[in-house]
Protein backbone atom coordinates (compact mmCIF):
# COMPACT_ATOMS: atom_id res chain seq x y z
CA UNK A 1 0.00 0.00 0.00
CA UNK A 2 1.56 3.27 -1.14
CA UNK A 3 -0.31 6.33 0.12
CA UNK A 4 -0.62 9.85 -1.16
CA UNK A 5 -0.90 11.86 2.04
CA UNK A 6 -2.90 15.04 1.45
CA UNK A 7 -2.96 17.85 4.02
CA UNK A 8 -5.69 20.35 3.03
CA UNK A 9 -5.06 23.86 4.36
CA UNK A 10 -6.80 26.71 2.60
CA UNK A 11 -6.18 30.26 3.72
CA UNK A 12 -9.74 31.51 4.16
CA UNK A 13 -10.86 29.91 7.43
CA UNK A 14 -13.58 31.93 9.18
CA UNK A 15 -14.48 30.22 12.48
CA UNK A 16 -10.87 30.59 13.65
CA UNK A 17 -9.13 33.11 11.35
CA UNK A 18 -5.81 31.86 9.92
CA UNK A 19 -6.18 28.76 12.07
CA UNK A 20 -3.88 26.54 10.02
CA UNK A 21 -0.85 28.62 11.00
CA UNK A 22 -2.16 29.99 14.31
CA UNK A 23 0.08 29.15 17.25
CA UNK A 24 -1.16 26.22 19.35
CA UNK A 25 1.04 25.32 22.29
CA UNK A 26 3.81 27.46 20.81
CA UNK A 27 3.73 25.84 17.35
CA UNK A 28 1.79 26.49 14.14
CA UNK A 29 -1.27 24.23 14.05
CA UNK A 30 -0.22 22.66 10.76
CA UNK A 31 3.08 21.50 12.30
CA UNK A 32 1.30 18.79 14.30
CA UNK A 33 -0.17 17.18 11.18
CA UNK A 34 3.07 17.49 9.22
CA UNK A 35 4.94 15.73 12.03
CA UNK A 36 2.50 12.82 12.26
CA UNK A 37 2.34 12.44 8.47
CA UNK A 38 6.13 12.26 8.25
CA UNK A 39 6.26 9.75 11.10
CA UNK A 40 3.71 7.53 9.33
CA UNK A 41 5.55 8.00 6.03
CA UNK A 42 8.67 6.48 7.59
CA UNK A 43 6.68 3.24 7.90
CA UNK A 44 4.56 3.29 4.75
CA UNK A 45 6.53 5.32 2.22
CA UNK A 46 4.48 7.44 -0.13
CA UNK A 47 4.30 11.17 -0.79
CA UNK A 48 3.09 14.02 1.44
CA UNK A 49 1.29 16.78 -0.44
CA UNK A 50 0.16 20.06 1.10
CA UNK A 51 -2.92 21.44 -0.66
CA UNK A 52 -3.10 25.17 -0.02
CA UNK A 53 -3.90 28.30 -1.97
CA UNK A 54 -2.06 30.48 0.55
CA UNK A 55 1.62 31.42 0.17
CA UNK A 56 2.08 32.12 3.89
CA UNK A 57 0.74 28.67 4.81
CA UNK A 58 3.10 27.15 2.25
CA UNK A 59 6.04 29.07 3.75
CA UNK A 60 5.17 27.94 7.28
CA UNK A 61 4.91 24.33 6.07
CA UNK A 62 8.36 24.64 4.50
CA UNK A 63 9.76 25.90 7.79
CA UNK A 64 8.18 22.84 9.42
CA UNK A 65 10.19 20.60 7.11
CA UNK A 66 7.68 19.86 4.34
CA UNK A 67 8.64 20.64 0.76
CA UNK A 68 5.74 22.37 -1.02
CA UNK A 69 5.64 21.92 -4.79
CA UNK A 70 1.89 22.10 -5.44
CA UNK A 71 -0.40 25.10 -4.97
CA UNK A 72 -4.16 24.66 -4.99
CA UNK A 73 -5.98 26.62 -7.72
CA UNK A 74 -7.87 29.65 -6.38
CA UNK A 75 -11.17 28.31 -7.72
CA UNK A 76 -10.81 25.33 -5.35
CA UNK A 77 -10.32 27.47 -2.24
CA UNK A 78 -13.85 28.82 -1.77
CA UNK A 79 -16.09 28.11 1.24
CA UNK A 80 -18.34 26.06 -1.04
CA UNK A 81 -15.59 23.85 -2.50
CA UNK A 82 -16.01 20.20 -1.56
CA UNK A 83 -13.29 17.86 -0.34
CA UNK A 84 -13.72 15.60 -3.37
CA UNK A 85 -12.76 18.32 -5.84
CA UNK A 86 -9.72 19.29 -3.75
CA UNK A 87 -8.50 15.70 -3.49
CA UNK A 88 -9.06 14.93 -7.18
CA UNK A 89 -7.02 17.98 -8.23
CA UNK A 90 -4.16 16.94 -5.93
CA UNK A 91 -4.32 13.38 -7.28
CA UNK A 92 -4.13 14.62 -10.87
CA UNK A 93 -1.13 16.81 -10.03
CA UNK A 94 0.68 13.83 -8.46
CA UNK A 95 -0.12 11.56 -11.40
CA UNK A 96 1.19 14.10 -13.92
CA UNK A 97 4.51 14.05 -12.07
CA UNK A 98 4.77 10.28 -12.02
CA UNK A 99 4.12 9.96 -8.28
CA UNK A 100 2.71 6.47 -7.71
CA UNK A 101 0.00 5.89 -5.09
CA UNK A 102 -2.74 3.34 -4.58
CA UNK A 103 -4.53 5.06 -1.71
CA UNK A 104 -5.17 8.59 -0.48
CA UNK A 105 -4.79 9.50 3.20
CA UNK A 106 -6.50 12.80 3.99
CA UNK A 107 -5.17 14.47 7.15
CA UNK A 108 -6.90 17.68 8.19
CA UNK A 109 -4.74 20.09 10.22
CA UNK A 110 -7.67 20.69 12.58
CA UNK A 111 -6.99 17.36 14.33
CA UNK A 112 -3.71 18.08 16.16
CA UNK A 113 -4.17 15.33 18.79
CA UNK A 114 -4.05 12.50 16.24
CA UNK A 115 -0.87 10.38 16.42
CA UNK A 116 0.95 8.39 13.74
CA UNK A 117 -0.41 5.13 15.15
CA UNK A 118 -3.93 6.38 14.36
CA UNK A 119 -2.94 6.82 10.73
CA UNK A 120 -1.25 3.42 10.57
CA UNK A 121 -4.13 1.74 12.40
CA UNK A 122 -6.66 3.11 9.93
CA UNK A 123 -4.51 2.01 7.01
CA UNK A 124 -4.38 -1.55 8.36
CA UNK A 125 -8.18 -1.72 8.13
CA UNK A 126 -8.14 -0.78 4.44
CA UNK A 127 -8.85 -3.89 2.37
CA UNK A 128 -9.73 -4.73 -1.23
CA UNK A 129 -13.24 -3.48 -1.91
CA UNK A 130 -13.18 -0.86 0.82
CA UNK A 131 -14.13 2.62 -0.34
CA UNK A 132 -12.89 4.41 2.76
CA UNK A 133 -11.63 3.86 6.28
CA UNK A 134 -12.60 6.83 8.43
CA UNK A 135 -11.65 7.71 12.00
CA UNK A 136 -14.52 7.94 14.46
CA UNK A 137 -15.17 8.35 18.16
CA UNK A 138 -18.12 7.35 20.29
CA UNK A 139 -20.79 10.05 20.26
CA UNK A 140 -22.25 11.63 23.38
CA UNK A 141 -25.57 12.13 21.61
CA UNK A 142 -27.57 9.01 20.82
CA UNK A 143 -30.67 8.73 18.59
CA UNK A 144 -32.03 5.91 20.77
CA UNK A 145 -31.69 7.93 23.99
CA UNK A 146 -31.34 11.72 23.84
CA UNK A 147 -31.80 12.82 20.21
CA UNK A 148 -35.34 13.81 19.20
CA UNK A 149 -37.26 14.96 16.13
CA UNK A 150 -40.60 16.75 15.82
CA UNK A 151 -43.52 15.40 13.83
CA UNK A 152 -45.89 17.44 11.64
CA UNK A 153 -47.70 18.66 14.78
CA UNK A 154 -44.50 19.82 16.45
CA UNK A 155 -44.51 16.98 18.98
CA UNK A 156 -41.15 15.49 20.03
CA UNK A 157 -40.39 11.85 19.44
CA UNK A 158 -37.20 9.83 19.74
CA UNK A 159 -35.16 9.57 16.51
CA UNK A 160 -34.74 5.79 16.61
CA UNK A 161 -36.35 2.97 18.53
CA UNK A 162 -39.31 3.13 20.89
CA UNK A 163 -37.82 5.62 23.36
CA UNK A 164 -38.08 3.23 26.32
CA UNK A 165 -34.36 3.08 27.20
CA UNK A 166 -33.78 4.50 30.68
CA UNK A 167 -30.00 4.04 30.93
CA UNK A 168 -27.36 5.30 28.48
CA UNK A 169 -25.36 2.10 29.08
CA UNK A 170 -28.11 0.00 27.48
CA UNK A 171 -28.46 1.81 24.15
CA UNK A 172 -26.60 0.73 20.99
CA UNK A 173 -23.32 2.69 20.66
CA UNK A 174 -23.27 5.44 18.06
CA UNK A 175 -20.15 6.64 16.24
CA UNK A 176 -19.36 10.03 14.74
CA UNK A 177 -16.65 11.16 12.34
CA UNK A 178 -13.90 12.98 14.22
CA UNK A 179 -12.16 14.44 11.15
CA UNK A 180 -8.71 13.03 11.94
CA UNK A 181 -8.00 10.32 9.32
CA UNK A 182 -9.57 9.35 6.00
CA UNK A 183 -8.02 6.48 4.02
CA UNK A 184 -9.65 6.65 0.59
CA UNK A 185 -9.78 4.38 -2.43
CA UNK A 186 -8.77 6.62 -5.39
CA UNK A 187 -10.92 4.62 -7.82
CA UNK A 188 -14.00 5.03 -5.62
CA UNK A 189 -13.41 8.78 -5.31
CA UNK A 190 -13.25 9.17 -9.09
CA UNK A 191 -16.70 7.59 -9.34
CA UNK A 192 -18.60 9.22 -6.47
CA UNK A 193 -18.51 11.60 -3.50
CA UNK A 194 -17.25 10.50 -0.09
CA UNK A 195 -20.76 10.54 1.32
CA UNK A 196 -21.95 8.11 -1.35
CA UNK A 197 -19.37 5.42 -0.57
CA UNK A 198 -21.22 2.15 0.14
CA UNK A 199 -18.33 0.52 2.04
CA UNK A 200 -16.97 2.71 4.83
CA UNK A 201 -15.08 1.09 7.71
CA UNK A 202 -14.58 2.83 11.07
CA UNK A 203 -11.30 3.28 12.90
CA UNK A 204 -12.17 4.01 16.53
CA UNK A 205 -10.19 6.72 18.34
CA UNK A 206 -10.55 7.89 21.96
CA UNK A 207 -12.28 11.22 22.54
CA UNK A 208 -9.04 12.61 24.00
CA UNK A 209 -7.48 12.48 20.51
CA UNK A 210 -10.65 13.46 18.68
CA UNK A 211 -10.62 17.23 19.20
CA UNK A 212 -11.57 18.91 15.91
CA UNK A 213 -10.82 22.64 15.86
CA UNK A 214 -13.81 24.46 14.39
CA UNK A 215 -14.55 27.15 16.99
CA UNK A 216 -12.62 29.33 19.49
CA UNK A 217 -14.01 27.10 22.25
CA UNK A 218 -12.45 24.05 20.56
CA UNK A 219 -9.15 25.93 20.38
CA UNK A 220 -9.25 26.78 24.08
CA UNK A 221 -9.91 23.13 24.93
CA UNK A 222 -6.94 22.06 22.79
CA UNK A 223 -4.67 24.61 24.49
CA UNK A 224 -5.71 23.25 27.89
CA UNK A 225 -5.08 19.68 26.75
CA UNK A 226 -1.61 20.49 25.41
CA UNK A 227 -0.66 22.46 28.52
CA UNK A 228 -1.32 19.34 30.61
Amino acid sequence: MTPLYIIPARGGSKGIPRKNIKQLGGRPLIAYTIDTAKEAQCVTGGYILLSTDDKEIAEVACRCGLEVEYMRPAELAADTTGSREVILDAMEWAERRGIYFDSVVLLQPTSPMRVADDILGAMKLFTHGTDMVVSVCESDANPYYNLFETDADGILHICKGDGLFTRRQDVPPVLEYNGAVYVINPGSLRKMSLGAFPCRRPYLMPRSRSIDLDTPADWERAEQYISK
